[in-house]
């Protein structure tokens, strides 16, 4: 009786998403936000711990690390545990990683971080399926988008802002602020999600049945082609625009000669432009995922070969990294929609490894723009790279479009087949007392 209530007052409420799924956004927030302030404050960190530069910047790498090889078995680990309890155990080693690496010395941070990164993989997974069970199935690639969007606000503003506090106190400062937002996220969990039952399965059903979790389920879906087509699509589109989105704020300021003031805004308006994508993507991706998937590529491979024009000009740079922020992030909803739709059964341990292969897509960056800008390559060459990925990205998906396609064929030429089978056996029952009358 209660469930079926709560069903009715979803579905009276269809254009509005669970508090818990904003909620779930603000934590990724405040969490995503110490991955991109570590960039900011780098020089700071080198000279207080007394090491070179590069040696401060594998602090960024550990906590790529973490989340890119820790995220998945996390997932495994806490399988059985209730979602809050993930939700919370998650979101605290976090913070009291994040606490134990500014108290310590270089050692002791890089540690902390590779730490921090597994516990922060192991919260997106979670979250991720656990917005898509505060809603109905029509509305998972917009939940998803909405947990999502917590990360485009960290990248556009919760770095950003630890920067400007930790110029203010040290650079710590900004750290601190991390670990008490992430406490109030684990205040916020605790209040604000239903608690779950060992005992039962997410969508209150016994243990064992068979939306229960498994790790052998969990195994064998993982082990589903269309998958590893929907991992390759992330990692090809999320290099695509990170390649140009990490080299923009060197770009604006080289090439379109940008007064320093004016660079963080127009960082700010990629953010903006995300928000933008992440609206359409959520609302479009769960009826159409290829459309997104799709429209997103194409458009970063067009916007990126766009920028190596506009960004010599400032009237035309403004607007091309504000569409492709929109770009970028229609991409992300209709990710996690395939994503949960092919690993329906046993999706925790496909969420944790789709976070993989995000971070992934983000860590190979450096790479693929230092084997270029090495050879003396031009700045605007790193847009060149996003448009190529973006562009492999586009066979992958009409791959994965052509492959959803077949069992609806199928199940339309075996209900085609049903019917002509059951047209005949009328005609024959028809035709047989006449035939024995005669």
């Amino acid at each position: 009786m209660d469930t079926t209530k709560a069903a009715t007052s979803r579905n009276s409420r269809s254009d509005r998403l669970p508090a818990g799924v904003y909620l779930l956004g603000f934590c990724l927030f405040a969490m995503g936000s110490a991955e991109f302030l570590m960039a900011g404050v780098l020089p700071a960190v080198a000279g207080d711990l007394d090491v070179t530069l590069s040696s401060a910047g594998f602090l960024i790498t550990a906590f790529a690390l973490g989340v890119v090889i820790g995220g998945p078995p996390f997932a495994v680990l806490s399988l059985h545990w209730p979602r809050r309890t993930a939700l919370v155990a998650t979101q605290g080693v976090f913070a009291a990683g994040l606490a134990a690496g500014l108290l310590g010395d270089y050692r002791v941070m890089l540690a902390t971080r590779v730490i921090s990164g597994i516990a922060y993989a192991g919260f997106f997974a979670v979250a991720s399926v656990t917005a898509i069970g505060l809603v109905t199935p029509d509305r998972n690639a917009r939940a998803s988008g909405v947990v999502v969007s917590g990360l485009s606000v960290a990248m556009v503003a919760g770095g950003p802002a630890g920067t400007l506090l930790s110029h203010f106190t040290d650079w710590r400062g900004g750290f601190w602020a991390v670990v008490a937002l992430t406490v109030s996220g684990i205040a916020g969990c605790l209040l604000g999600l239903p608690p779950g039952d060992p005992h039962t399965d997410r969508t209150g059903g016994p243990r064992g049945g068979p939306g229960s979790p498994s790790v052998a389920r969990e195994l064998a879906t993982m082990r589903k082609p269309a998958l590893w087509g929907i991992y390759g699509i992330t990692i090809l589109t999320t290099a695509a625009y990170m390649i140009t989105f990490n080299y923009l704020a060197a770009m604006l300021a080289d090439i379109t000669a940008l007064p320093e003031a004016w660079i963080p805004a127009i960082l700010a308006l990629f953010g903006v432009g995300a928000f933008v994508g992440l609206s359409i993507g959520g609302r479009v991706s769960d009826r159409r995922p290829h459309l997104a998937l799709l429209t997103g590529a194409s458009a970063t491979v067009l916007l990126s070969v766009v920028m190596v024009a506009a960004i010599h000009r400032a009237w035309a740079v403004v607007p091309t990294v504000f569409l492709a922020g929109v770009a970028a992030f229609v991409l992300n909803p209709a990710v996690y929609g395939r994503v949960f739709a092919i690993a329906a059964e046993a999706p925790t341990l496909a969420g944790a490894t789709t976070v993989s292969a995000f971070q992934l897509g983000i860590s190979v960056t450096p790479v693929l723009a230092a084997a270029s800008l090495s050879q003396g390559a031009a700045l605007t060459s790193v847009c060149l790279i996003g448009a190529a990925l973006a562009a492999a990205a586009v066979p992958l998906v009409l791959l994965d479009r052509a492959r959803q396609a077949r069992p609806t064929r199928r199940a339309a030429a075996d209900a085609a087949s049903a019917t002509i089978r059951s047209a005949h056996g009328t005609a024959t029952a028809r035709v047989d007392p006449e035939g024995a009358q005669r």
